[in-house]
């Protein structure tokens, strides 16, 4: 079956390439099809290019059969084997296939060049994805002069502007080597104004390697060198920035439920992570269930699994109010040591229910992939995303607190506990209810970091510290503070580790928060009031 896609996939090739301009009118001769099949390799490979460099259509099926090991010749002739028997190369008639007729030998540079050629063939087909493919295949190889004309045909006859630059620059890896001193100098100038990575390893090759000896052309590539680098380190600056606010988007994500938990209520939850985990293994499980009940549905799974993981951590989170916090308020110690061991009881049970390994959650279609902003710069799908989600459940928070009868209820409650139940506002139940919230964020959290890393028992462990950090960093209470801290913090980090490493950047972020809180213990947006430290 390959063979036959193979050879239909030639024949519409050869159709295309008759369609357009040949460089010459008569057809591949046997003579010069004997020489690409048989003899020594150099001569093999330059009667090859320049059987591809004049644009010959009976080329392309004779390198693909070529390449799919179809080929057989002697003396006479070269031999096409298709099914049980024979066809003449060239022609098509049927023959029949001598005793003696050889296979061509082929090694890894042969087939480099075969494929090169071939390669170079599909320059001139009509479709722009196959054009595209063959450019970008021979951008990968290794080519020399006799393949130029080839090249500076495809060139004159492209529209794409896309492809032009990209057969320019091609034109020019193959000028850079040329005996020309023009044409290398050409090739200098023209490789300058490329951001690609792949054009400052050559430009670098060419220089280390020495083969450059003409002290002008080595000028004019190690400034073409310097302007590609200067190019590239705008794509790592701009790559430091996005991983800065992507992880800076996570962790307010992770904090926006401690926010609410330790900021508005007081309350030093140790098992705040534990609640971003099952969030997390909600979403595993909902994506376990599309896949089985729903696979035509798979990509939209999380969808259906943010709401879910919500009411997940939230539901955990109120039994643990209800049933330990409650009484605990005003305890700080008893509190931190409680939910502690809770936090262990926990990742325990996960272990038992999912397995101590972790667990595979798989990005849907629509956040696999990412958006390549320059040659050395691809944003992923799936931190857009995240950041998008942040900054949607930071909005949908800050209304919830300023707009609704609950949020009112919850400052009430957290400003002045007596008053406000004596006004009649059932200070217990409004505890559950913020409770379950910042829970219920922590469980978006985790639905959001299944997207980016492993899920597994000790997910929530990696966020705690961290989320603490934010929150104090910030400003107790302080939403604005949660933003502000957890983008800055992430960015810092990031910055740090490209100069550090990780471990020192983490010390180096940590002593830069306790040297902040030393001089504004309120964080950076400190709580205004009567009882407020000035």
């Amino acid at each position: 079956m390959l063979r036959q896609l193979s050879a239909l996939l030639s024949s519409l090739l050869l159709a295309a390439l008759l369609a357009l301009p040949a460089g010459r009118a008569a057809a591949l001769t046997p003579a010069e099809a004997m020489a690409i099949v048989q003899g020594d390799n150099d001569e093999r490979i330059a009667a090859l290019n320049a059987a591809a460099a004049a644009g010959d259509p009976a080329l392309a099926p004779l390198v693909q059969a070529l390449l799919d090991e179809e080929i057989r010749f002697d003396a006479q002739r070269v031999y096409r084997v298709q099914g049980g028997g024979a066809v003449d190369a060239l022609s098509g008639e049927a023959v029949a296939l001598p005793d003696a007729a050889e296979e061509p030998r082929l090694n890894n540079r042969m087939r480099g060049a075969l494929q090169a050629a071939l390669a170079g063939l599909n320059l001139a087909s009509p479709d722009r994805a196959l054009r595209l493919a063959a450019v970008d295949a021979l951008l990968r190889a290794s080519l020399d002069e006799d393949q130029l004309p080839l090249v500076e045909r495809a060139l004159a006859a492209e529209t794409d502007a896309d492809l032009k630059e990209r057969l320019d620059r091609l034109r020019a890896t193959i000028q850079i080597s040329a005996d020309d001193k023009a044409l290398r100098l050409q090739a200098a100038a023209t490789l300058s104004a490329s951001g690609q990575p792949a054009v400052a390893s050559l430009l670098q090759e060419r220089l280390a390697e020495g083969a450059e000896a003409d002290p002008e052309v080595r000028a004019a590539l190690e400034s073409a060198l310097g302007a590609v680098r200067e190019r590239l380190a705008w794509g790592e600056r701009l790559g430091v920035l996005f991983t800065g606010l992507s992880l800076g988007s996570i962790l307010m994500l992770a904090a926006l439920g401690l926010a609410v938990t330790y900021g508005l209520m007081g309350v030093i939850n140790m098992a705040h992570g534990e609640l971003i985990m099952i969030g997390a293994y909600a979403t595993y499980v909902v994506q376990n269930l599309f896949r089985t009940h729903l696979p035509g549905l798979f990509d939209f799974y999380v969808l259906a699994a943010i709401p879910v993981a919500f009411l997940a951590s939230a539901a955990v989170g109120a039994v643990l109010e209800r049933g330990v916090i409650r009484w605990l308020y005003g305890r700080p110690l008893e509190t931190l040591l409680a939910t502690w061991g809770i936090s262990l009881i926990l990742m325990q049970a996960v272990r038992s229910i999912f397995g101590a390994q972790n667990v595979a959650v798989e990005n849907p279609a629509w956040l696999s992939g990412g958006w390549q902003v320059l040659p050395n710069l691809i944003l992923p799908y799936n931190r857009i995303a995240i950041g998008i989600f942040a900054a949607l459940v930071l909005a949908g928070m800050a209304l919830l607190i300023a707009r609704t009868r609950l949020g009112l209820f919850v400052r009430g409650v957290t400003q002045n506990r007596r008053m406000a139940a004596c006004v009649g506002v059932h200070t217990a139940r409004v505890d559950t209810y913020a409770f379950a919230l910042g829970a219920g964020i922590a469980g978006l959290a985790g639905c959001a970091l299944s997207q980016v890393g492993n899920v597994g028992p000790d997910l929530g462990q990696a966020y705690i510290v961290d989320s603490f950090m934010v929150v104090v960093l910030g400003g107790v209470g302080q939403l604005a503070g949660t933003v502000y801290a957890g983008l800055g913090l992430g960015v810092l980090n990031k910055l740090l580790e490209g100069w550090q490493g990780a471990v020192l950047a983490k010390i180096m972020v940590l002593v830069f928060i306790i040297g902040f809180i030393q001089k504004r213990p309120q964080g950076i947006f400190a709580v205004k009031g009567r009882s407020a430290e000035a």
